[in-house]
């Protein structure tokens, strides 16, 4: 399979930045991000310099190998992470454009690396349990409704790639945020902390990223299906909170 490649190359957050074009040549089994190692290999073969990308696991699993394939985050499948995309998955598509997360608020540190840094700082405000909970007990013990342990472990499931904030036009993190509100809030253990919601929005604001108009795009992206419902959930908290 051949295909013409335009990828994002930047020195650095001050760096114009600009799309350079490369062909490579590759199989059908080869994952994205494989592509990316075997034009690397050739790079540096060739005394060029290698196209810095960002990733970990390789299974689904951490987000951080966030890209923008042909205008879609992470790419074309939904529910599914950069690397598990396959290059079979554009066999239709003879040019790919690859570029990173377009955020003010995750500056580029090179080529399609973003600091996400951002997302730490919210956490930080407040998306954890202050509480001591000692040992797991017995689950039939735990007076949680099945519904809302279920809501919270869905929501739990986001890795905070920031692909609801690429995909925004807003460059909102609301979902990110939502997500950690509904799991951490509606659980007993959370809900001692009242003001969570408002200091996670708080931060959110502070670190530049935009508010929610409901385009509801942040859902069709997200690789771990999270729903617009979670926010629903956080302004009802806040709601709440804000009215007691």
């Amino acid at each position: 399979m051949n295909f013409k490649l335009h990828i994002w190359r930047q020195k650095n957050a001050d760096d114009q930045g600009y799309f350079e074009q490369y062909e490579i040549d590759v199989s059908e089994t080869t994952s994205l991000l494989e592509m990316l190692d075997a034009l690397n290999e050739r790079l540096i073969s060739h005394g060029q310099e290698a196209i810095a990308f960002d990733f970990d696991c390789r299974e689904g699993i951490c987000g951080s190998c966030n890209l923008v394939i042909n205008g879609t985050p992470h790419g074309k499948h939904k529910a599914t992470t950069t690397c598990q995309q396959y290059m079979r998955d554009y066999a239709d598509e003879s040019e790919l454009w690859i570029e990173p997360w377009r955020a003010t608020a995750f500056p580029i540190i090179k080529d399609l690396i973003v600091d996400r840094t951002p997302f730490d700082k919210i956490i930080q405000a407040g998306g954890y349990i202050a509480t001591r909970t000692g040992s797991a007990s017995e689950a039939n013990t735990i007076a949680i409704a099945k519904q809302v342990s279920d809501d919270a472990f869905d929501a739990a499931t986001c890795i905070g790639c920031g692909a609801c904030v690429a995909v925004c036009p807003n460059a909102s993190a609301t979902l990110f945020v939502a997500a950690k509100v509904s799991h951490l809030s509606t659980l007993p253990q959370g809900e001692i902390d009242k003001q969570r919601t408002e200091k996670l929005l708080y931060e959110m604001e502070q670190q530049g990223f935009g508010s929610c108009s409901n385009y509801r795009e942040c859902e069709r992206v997200c690789p771990k299906e999270i729903s617009v419902s979670t926010i629903t959930t956080m302004n009802k908290l806040l709601y709440q909170n804000t009215k007691s």
